[in-house]
C-alpha cells in the first residue's frame, strides 16, 4: 500500500522545530567543543573502533531506520496517510493476482455446490475473519468480543458442517452486521452493498475487501492518534534511534562526515585569496571558520546537488523526498525570476504600465515549465515558447493601448535570450542563483523564533511569495534538523576543525563503554 505523502504540508514541522541556527559562533566556539557535556540527554556516543557487523545487527539497523523515518513522516506531515491502491490489471503482478485469487473463489464455490457441500475452506475464512474482527476491538470492549468468539466459533461450525447443520448465511449476515458497527462512517455504502449481495462466495469476497479497507481505515486512525504524541516528542525520540543505529553500524555517519568535510573545503577556498598572503594560513585559517557557517554552507548544498546524489545518511534521509521537491520547485522558480528580469530589461517601458504583469508572466511560465525536472523534458523548447508568448502577450498590450508593437527583430532577441537561459554559465542565471542563494543564507542565520523573512534581493520580487513559502518549507526542516543531530554534527566539526583537541569527558566515557 502505498503511503500518501503531500510534502506541502511540511510548515507543519516548523511547530516542533527549536532552532539552533540562531545559535552565535561562540557557542561552537573551541571552548565549546572542550566541554563537558555528560549532563546532556542523548548525547552521542564516539563511534567505537571499526568491527563486523553481523546480519542481525544489520537488520536491526534497518528496522531502527524505518521505524525513524515512519515516526519522522507521521509527525511532520499531516497529510500523511495510508492509501489502498490495487495492481493495474494490465500488469505481470495484477494478472498473476487476479488469476491466484479467481482459481481460490472457484474452488470455494465448487467446494460449497457438493452434495453434501464441503465447508473445510469457508471455516478457515471464518476463522480469519473472526481474527480480523478482533482486531477492531478496544480493550474492555467484552461483551462484543465474547459474542464474536461464540457465533464465529470454528470447532461449533465443523459439529455443524458434520451435520450438514451449518447456516452460512446466517453467519455472513452476523459477519456484515458486525462490520457495520466497527466501520468508519466512510464504509456505511460498502456495509449496504455487501447486504444486497445474494451470491455466498461473492459475499465473501467482498467481506474481506471491506475488512482490507477497514484495517486501513484503522491503521489511519491510529496514525491520526499517534501524531500529537511523535510532535511532542520527536526529538528525543528521533535522537535515541539514532544512537541505537550508531551503535549497530559505527559507520553510519561516514557520508555525514564527508559531507561537512566538503563543506569546509569548500569554505577555506572561498577565503584562500584573503590568506593567501600569510605564511601559516591553511592552518590557521581552519581554525578560524564558523562552524555554523559550516554547517549552514552544507544545508544549502542540498539544494544545489543533483536527485542522483546520496543524501547524507539517515541525519538528512528522511527528508530527502521535502529536499528534492524543493530543489525542483527553486529550479523552476529561478528560470521564473531569469525570464522576469530579462523581459524587464529589454522591453520594460512596453510593460511599465501594464497592471499585474508579473502575474502574467508567471501564468505563462508555470504550465509551460511544468515537469522541467524530468529527463524527457526539453527546457529550450519550453523557454522558446515561454518567449513566443510573452511577445504575443505584450503586443496584445501595447495594441489595447493604441502603441507600436514589438518589431521584429526585438521579439526575436528577446525569444533568443530567454532560450539562452538553458547555456551552462548564463550570466542572467548565475546572477539569480547568487540572489537565491543569498536569501536563503541569510534565512538560516535568522533565529528560528523570528517569524519574519529577511529582505528578498532584487530582481526576485515576481516569485517572493513562492520564495517565502519555500523558505519557511526549507527553514523548518534544516532548524529541526539542527535540533536532532546537533550533538553528532558537534562532534564531527570538532574533530575536523579542532584535530589535536583532546576529547572531552562525555566522549571518552562513552566510547570507553562501548569499546
Amino acid at each position: 500500500m502505498p503511503l500518501n505523502d503531500e510534502h506541502n504540508s511540511d510548515s507543519e514541522s516548523s511547530r516542533l522545530s527549536e532552532s539552533t541556527a540562531a545559535s552565535s559562533d561562540s557557542e561552537y566556539s573551541r571552548q565549546s567543543f572542550n566541554s563537558d557535556s555528560s549532563s546532556k540527554p542523548s548525547s552521542p556516543a564516539s563511534a567505537s573502533p571499526p568491527k563486523m557487523i553481523t546480519f542481525d545487527e544489520l537488520m536491526a539497523a534497518a528496522r531502527n531506520l524505518t521505524n525513524l523515518t515512519l515516526a519522522h513522516e507521521i509527525a511532520v506531515n499531516a497529510n500523511f496517510c495510508i492509501k489502498h491502491e490495487d495492481l493495474p490489471q494490465n500488469s505481470f503482478a495484477g494478472t498473476v493476482k487476479q488469476i491466484v485469487h479467481k482459481a481460490f473463489w472457484d474452488h470455494l464455490e465448487s467446494e460449497l455446490n457438493e452434495d453434501p457441500p464441503e465447508y473445510e475452506h469457508a471455516i478457515k475464512l471464518f476463522e480469519e475473519i473472526k481474527e480480523i474482527l478482533l482486531s477492531f476491538l478496544t480493550p474492555g470492549a467484552n461483551r462484543i468480543q465474547n459474542q464474536i468468539c461464540e457465533v464465529l466459533d470454528t470447532d461449533l461450525i465443523r459439529q455443524q458442517a458434520e451435520h450438514n447443520a451449518v447456516d452460512i448465511h446466517g453467519l455472513a449476515n452476523y459477519i456484515i452486521n458486525t462490520m457495520g458497527k466497527l466501520c468508519a462512517p466512510i464504509r456505511d455504502n460498502d456495509i449496504k452493498q455487501l447486504k444486497a449481495t445474494d451470491n455466498i462466495v461473492e459475499l465473501l469476497r467482498q467481506i474481506f475487501r471491506v475488512l482490507d479497507l477497514m484495517k486501513m481505515d484503522m491503521a489511519n486512525y491510529t496514525i491520526q492518534n499517534l501524531r500529537p504524541y511523535l510532535q511532542r516528542n520527536l526529538v528525543d525520540y528521533e535522537r535515541t534511534k539514532f544512537q541505537e543505529i550508531l551503535e549497530e553500524t559505527p559507520s553510519a555517519l561516514d557520508l555525514t562526515t564527508e559531507w561537512i568535510k566538503e563543506s569546509i573545503e569548500d569554505e577555506l577556498s572561498s577565503t584562500s585569496d584573503e590568506s593567501s598572503s600569510s605564511p601559516g594560513a591553511d592552518s590557521s585559517s581552519k581554525r578560524t571558520i564558523s562552524p555554523t557557517l559550516v554547517l549552514n554552507n552544507g544545508y544549502l548544498k542540498l539544494l544545489q546537488w543533483n536527485y542522483h546524489k546520496t543524501i547524507p545518511e539517515v541525519t538528512l534521509i528522511t527528508d530527502e523526498a521535502r529536499l528534492q521537491e524543493l530543489r525542483e520547485k527553486l529550479k523552476q522558480l529561478r528560470i521564473i525570476a531569469c525570464v522576469s528580469l530579462i523581459t524587464n530589461n529589454m522591453v520594460g517601458a512596453a510593460i511599465v504600465d501594464v497592471p499585474d504583469f508579473a502575474e502574467q508572466l508567471k501564468r505563462i511560465c508555470l504550465p509551460l515549465l511544468e515537469g522541467m525536472n524530468k529527463k524527457t523534458f526539453d527546457l529550450k523548447e519550453a523557454l522558446n515558447s515561454v518567449g513566443v508568448q510573452i511577445c504575443s502577450k505584450v503586443n496584445r498590450s501595447l495594441s489595447e493601448r493604441g502603441l507600436p508593437t514589438l518589431d521584429e527583430e526585438m521579439q526575436s532577441n528577446l525569444v533568443g535570450q530567454i532560450a539562452h537561459i538553458v547555456e551552462e554559465n548564463n550570466p542572467v542565471c548565475s546572477l539569480i542563483d547568487k540572489r537565491i542563494q543569498f536569501f536563503l543564507r541569510s534565512l538560516l542565520a535568522l533565529p528560528s523564533f523570528q517569524k519574519s523573512m529577511p529582505t528578498m534581493p532584487g530582481g526576485l520580487s515576481v516569485i517572493q511569495t513562492e520564495m517565502e513559502l519555500v523558505g519557511s518549507q526549507y527553514a523548518s526542516i534544516v532548524n529541526f534538523n539542527k535540533q536532532v543531530y546537533g550533538p553528532f554534527y558537534a562532534n564531527i566539526l570538532r574533530k575536523l576543525l579542532f584535530p589535536e583537541t583532546p576529547m572531552g569527558k562525555a566522549e571518552t566515557g562513552t566510547a570507553t563503554a562501548t569499546s
